[in-house]
């Protein structure tokens, strides 16, 4: 199981399936190959979405930005 937490708060956004997360790390852009988190804004989660994002992991992420500008996300595995 792969958990995605809010940076910030390390609040938990919820859990993704490993397609999912091969989307995230293919997706956006790694500083280093241990890389586990991302900053998102509701244009990278709508470049996700048509570059065929599960409707879940989008609609997990859209909730989870809310309406901020941006959120920085992290995930781990448990």
């Amino acid at each position: 199981m792969i958990r995605l937490f809010n940076r910030e708060t390390k609040g938990l956004i919820g859990t993704i399936a490993e397609g999912d997360l091969k989307t995230l790390i293919d997706q956006l852009e790694e500083e280093h190959a241990q890389d586990a988190d991302y900053y998102l804004t509701a244009d990278t989660i709508e470049i996700l979405r048509t570059r065929g994002a599960s409707a879940e992991l989008v609609s997990m992420l859209r909730q989870a930005l809310g309406d901020a500008e941006g959120i920085e996300i992290g995930w781990e595995r448990s």
